[in-house]
């Protein structure tokens, strides 16, 4: 009785400490709290979870056979939905006796039809030798069955748009005969069963054997492998080869974005090697002298671009086209192509002024007799005017006086050796390097609209398989005209058998450029290598990356990146042979290294 007395008297000085301890508990939020929607409403055919809306839709049916990868255009999808997929293994022997049953019943009914003298029926036949398939590979335990519930969760922000997703997503499993139905009267269910719970609560499955189970495998990765082309590297998702023919495509053009040191140069010549084996012209221009030991090792031309260098490229030529349909056309892009490196040279430059030196340039082509009739074939280089022959007759023309003043330091002045020459370069080697790096930071913009216009001319005046290789193609963005001249060769190479390649590190300026991002999108192959935080941002939005995507950029090794191919990509990872390697390498050392064995060999 003591004892009882005394542990009351504890209850009730306790009882006021376990309230404020409860009424304490019931103000604290927890994580349940922070996570929960403001309000949940439940409805037959939907959910309104807060202001978004939620349905849930499960596969009912599948067809006969699955190809691998059919799931692939439902987790792809660029809206967002919650996916869960549930594998309940069932017992092989259940399923052994079920399949005996379903045998005798089949062989049953084919025995009647045959005594009461019907012809064979395909159907049960068909179906006789897949039941004997399935409990021959269940038997030798080469095949297991599951039953496998599919349910997936849209998202939206009223009803109207809920039914536009569900419709889509109905419309791409349909195209392969595998129908969804919603999860009516049961959509709380089916939120539960697509949440990360791991509980199955709406419970609706089909029967499924390991084989076509494997078809359902949300993560296969692309396969870039074709029977020919060039190695460009190995999948880093399954290690096969990334074997791909870039003419093969629609066009043949390539993009290369990576931040300085991340390898794209390397990729580059590493391409450029093996195409040239492949029997593939090259041309490339070099803003900083890193192709050099690629074409002393294979012979190629290398062609050194600076004030005092011995070879001369002519703005003025024009393409050595036979057709004399083309003779007028021809002249007159190549007026409107110097009009354009008229702009880049001399700066600012009024309406009034681009008339004058629209109307000077033709008239310095009609001093030679160049009109457009001419069959430009039969012209050799030293039959072309000069900017010497333009500033005289802006000289002599009326207005042209500040035209005549700025474009005097490229005929008389400092920068008078650059383009006021004869063209004195032959395009008779596999490999052509442009060299422009000994050139002053504003003349570099010039030479490469130059050496382009020079490329341009000789794909119209002769057609075979060709890569164009622009290095730092950054540099021509920041000029309208030049990013203008860049696209429209991007644009039209196809016709003549070549592939643009452009390459360059500072993805802003090139995106910033009203032409960049048409360029980026003529291109049929997109190569990025590891990207900096700063670019991050834009090279996600222009190429439509994930998050995982973005983020393996950002943490990418030297020479690893994503390849884009059409509508395939992979992750990649360049790998080069030791002899491909001593060829196409940039690092110093390496290269050192290699100069001071030659010289040892010597």
């Amino acid at each position: 009785m003591f004892l009882s007395k005394s542990k009351q008297q504890k209850d009730i000085q306790r009882d006021p400490i376990l309230e404020r301890e409860e009424e304490y508990r019931k103000g604290v939020a927890v994580v349940k709290d922070l996570i929960a929607p403001a309000a949940f409403k439940v409805s037959p055919s939907y959910l309104e979870i807060g202001e978004t809306c939620a349905k849930t839709i499960f596969v009912m049916a599948f067809p006969r056979f699955l190809s691998a990868n059919w799931f692939s255009p439902v987790i792809n999808v660029d809206f967002p939905i919650n996916i869960s997929i549930f594998i309940h293994p069932v017992d092989t022997n259940k399923i052994l006796k079920s399949l005996l049953k379903t045998t005798t019943q089949i062989q049953s009914r084919m025995e009647l039809e045959a005594q009461s003298g019907k012809v064979r029926n395909p159907m049960l036949e068909s179906a006789m030798q897949n039941t004997e398939e399935l409990r021959t590979k269940l038997q030798e335990g080469t095949e297991r069955f599951f039953r496998v519930g599919i349910y997936i969760t849209i998202f939206g922000e009223d009803i109207k748009e809920l039914n536009k997703v569900q419709h889509s997503l109905q419309s791409s499993l349909e195209a392969q005969m595998i129908y969804v139905k919603p999860a009516s009267f049961r959509m709380e269910q089916g939120l539960a069963s697509t949440v990360p719970l791991a509980e199955d609560r709406l419970d609706v499955a089909n029967n499924l054997n390991t084989s076509p189970l494997s078809t359902l495998f949300p993560f296969v990765s692309a396969e870039l492998s074709s029977n020919k082309g060039v190695l460009y590297g190995i999948n880093r998702h399954n290690n096969s080869l990334i074997l791909f023919d870039r003419f093969e495509m629609e066009n043949a053009n390539m993009v290369v974005f990576a931040k300085s040191g991340a390898g794209k140069s390397y990729a580059v010549k590493l391409e450029v090697l093996r195409s040239l084996m492949m029997g593939t012209n090259v041309i490339i221009i070099d803003p900083e002298n890193e192709y050099k030991h690629l074409s002393d090792t294979v012979g190629g031309s290398f062609i050194k671009i600076s004030l005092n260098s011995k070879f001369h490229l002519n703005p003025f030529d024009l393409p050595r086209i036979g057709e004399e349909a083309e003779f007028a056309d021809a002249l007159r892009n190549n007026v409107a192509n110097l009009v354009g490196l008229l702009r880049i040279m001399l700066g600012n430059i009024t309406p009034e002024e681009n008339s004058i030196l629209d109307a000077a340039i033709r008239e310095t082509y009609s001093i030679r007799d160049i009109t457009e009739s001419t069959n430009f074939r039969i012209l050799t280089p030293d039959k072309f005017p000069t900017m010497s022959d333009l500033y005289d007759v802006l000289k002599n023309m009326e207005g042209a006086g500040s035209l005549a003043t700025r474009l005097e330091r490229y005929t008389e002045g400092i920068f008078s050796g650059f383009l006021n020459n004869h063209t004195n370069i032959k395009m008779n080697n596999s490999l052509v390097v442009f060299n422009i790096r000994d050139l002053e930071d504003e003349l570099r913009p010039i030479a490469m609209y130059t050496v382009l216009q020079f490329i341009w001319n000789e794909m119209r005046a002769e057609r075979k398989k060709r890569m164009v290789v622009v290095d730092e193609a950054w540099v021509m963005m920041q000029h309208e005209d030049a990013a203008s001249f860049l696209f429209g060769i991007a644009k039209r190479c196809r016709k003549y058998y070549t592939g643009l390649t452009t390459i360059t590190q500072d993805v802003n300026d090139f995106m910033n450029s009203k032409y960049g991002k048409p360029i980026v999108t003529n291109a049929s192959i997109q190569f990025l290598l590891k990207q900096s935080t700063a670019a991050i941002d834009i090279v996600q939005e222009t190429f439509f990356l994930t998050d995982q995507e973005k983020f393996l950029l950002l943490e990418s090794n030297v020479g690893e990146g994503i390849f884009f191919a059409g509508n395939k990509h992979a992750a990649i990872k360049v790998i080069a042979s030791y002899s491909e390697d001593q060829i196409i390498t940039s690092d110093p050392r390496q290269l050192l290294e290699i100069e001071e064995a030659k010289r040892e060999l010597e």
